[in-house]
């Protein structure tokens, strides 16, 4: 047994209703969907088509629904307001009612830095958010992009064509000593740090970095004991030891960094490295299919509002 199709009405159709209901003339309905009053007149003919209804007809001047009409007014309405809503840019966005996890993905003493901020201000603003940080463990691109992590953090050093970049700080390094290591006394030279035992931090086992290179050009070479991946780590090692460890900090003149609250605590000292070494840019990385998304959107503004200044307690 075949049965008759349900009628199918696109949104332009919807609204198109909508407006003729509304206005109950071609005329003004036309005028309100910036179109002519003869596409208006052919609109109407299909929706009657559609309908097997009349929708609007004559009475003396003007034009008056059917009962048909009458009763589709409403829910016309209802599907256009609900169409505009589907179809607006998504800025907007419901903090109190934003549910879910973020990943980030940063290196540890980044991670240390941001989630105390972070934890602060998703209780204050998105009280149903958590937080999930995981160490530079994964291909930053490829998890980006099937969304195994929503926002790389850190020293960003992959270039994909889609990935979108914002730089947040630029840093320098200092080197970090307990306070009683004898490079903590006197003027630190080129030379005494070269000969001190260091610590290097590098997740790929790296011996050697940018200081290395600057120490060459005054035929220096220091003194590498050991590398560790992370720098909370070598921090620690620095704290109870005579080894050297460079953190990233805050440039002269700038804002405290929460990038040192680290140092504080374990009673580091941060002496200036006596060369000229780069300048070490922390930016954060997403995938642009996050760009329009109200709960990244903030999730990105906590972010910058929490390195731009330091992290105040949990």
């Amino acid at each position: 047994m075949s049965s008759t199709p349900e009628p199918v009405i696109d949104a332009n159709l919807a609204v198109a209703l909508d407006a003729l209901l509304t206005e109950q003339s071609v005329t003004r309905a036309a005028a309100r969907l910036h179109t002519s009053p003869a596409a208006m007149s052919r609109t109407l003919a299909r929706l009657r088509r559609v309908l097997q209804d009349p929708l609007l007809v004559r009475a003396g001047q003007g034009m008056v629904p059917t009962p048909r009409a009458q009763s589709l007014r409403e829910e016309a309405s209802t599907v256009v307001r609900r169409v505009g809503a589907l179809l607006s840019p998504g800025a907007g966005v419901d903090l109190a009612a934003l549910r879910g996890t973020f990943t980030l993905q940063a290196a540890d003493l980044v991670g240390a830095a941001l989630a105390p901020g972070l934890l602060r201000l998703a209780r204050q603003e998105a009280p149903g958010v958590s937080l999930r940080f995981r160490a530079e463990e994964l291909e930053a691109g490829p998890a980006l992009r099937d969304g195994r992590i929503d926002l790389e953090v850190g020293s960003i050093d992959h270039v994909d064509p889609e990935t979108r970049v914002e730089e947040l700080v630029t840093l320098r390094m200092m080197a970090a000593v307990r306070p009683e290591h004898p490079l903590a006394e006197g003027s630190l030279t080129p030379e005494r740090l070269a000969a001190a035992e260091h610590v290097v931090v590098s997740r790929r086992g790296r011996f050697t970095g940018p200081l290395d290179s600057a120490l060459a050009e005054r035929n220096l070479r220091r003194r590498v004991t050991v590398v560790l991946p992370g720098h909370l780590a070598a921090m620690t090692l620095a704290a109870g030891s005579d080894m050297v460890c460079l953190i990233p900090t805050a440039p002269p003149g700038a804002a405290a960094s929460p990038l040192t609250d680290a140092a504080t605590v374990l009673g580091l000292r941060l002496l200036e490295i006596p060369l000229p070494l780069p300048p070490l840019a922390i930016g954060m990385a997403w995938h642009p299919r996050h760009a329009a998304d109200g709960g990244h959107h903030w999730l990105r503004d906590a972010v910058r509002r929490t390195l731009a200044s330091p992290s105040p307690a949990v």
